[in-house]
């Protein structure tokens, strides 16, 4: 058994889930207004996202089973310490990291949030899972809060907020990554420009797309 597929975590990750199943975005009248030039036009803004998400706050926009479980098995392969996460949400991928740096023994994930309601929640499904004592949430923009106070070495990054600042996140992230580190970007179709960053031969990562629109790298410096 693990903490991941065991109680209190499994049932309260399968309540999630089926809770984001049925709160789709496209259910929005105000998301379903945006036409979808419009839509892209945000979803690849440098200077629009906080705006766009917030039209999102009431909604999960978890990562897919598939890919928490990938999340869980990288971190726990990797004996993963420290984890940085940008997007929280409603911390259905937090649970996942933070499960693994239990059954890890401990250790500590920093993630990040800018919507005030969604870290209120996400503390609560830690708290229900008994993982809150291994995350830091950090509220505010990304590119502030991951500015500074990082730990020495990052073990396993996963990018899944604005997904036009996937590069400007790794970038703040990089000098701290340890051999080996893993990144995962979800929904990384979206952002185009880290895609050929971590897939140049000369970036100092291995890359590979995982499932639908999943990119996994390694740093290998």
């Amino acid at each position: 058994m693990t903490s991941l597929t065991s109680a209190p975590l499994a049932p309260l990750l399968d309540r999630l889930f089926e809770e984001a199943a049925a709160a789709s975005p496209e259910a929005s009248p105000d998301f379903a207004a945006v036409s979808p030039d419009e839509l892209a036009r945000l979803i690849h803004s440098r200077t629009d996202y906080l705006a766009f998400y917030g039209r999102l706050k009431d909604f999960p926009l978890p990562v897919s089973r598939e890919t928490g479980m990938l999340l869980y098995m990288l971190a726990r392969g990797s004996r993963a310490r420290t984890i940085v996460e940008f997007g929280t949400s409603f911390g259905i991928s937090t649970l996942h990291l933070a499960a693994a740096l239990r059954d890890n023994g401990g250790g500590l994930l920093i993630a990040t949030e800018f919507e005030p309601s969604k870290v209120a929640r996400a503390r609560e499904n830690l708290r229900e899972g008994g993982l809150v004592d291994l995350v830091e949430i950090r509220e505010g923009d990304a590119l502030r809060t991951l500015s500074a106070d990082l730990p020495e070495t990052i073990d396993l990054v996963l990018l899944d907020g604005a997904k036009s600042l996937y590069p400007d996140i790794l970038g703040l992230l990089e000098s701290r990554l340890g051999p080996g580190a893993f990144i995962v970007a979800d929904n990384a179709d979206d952002s185009p420009e880290y895609l050929a960053r971590v897939r140049s031969p000369r970036s100092g990562y291995l890359s590979t797309p995982f499932a639908e629109d999943v990119e996994v790298s390694m740093w290998i410096g």
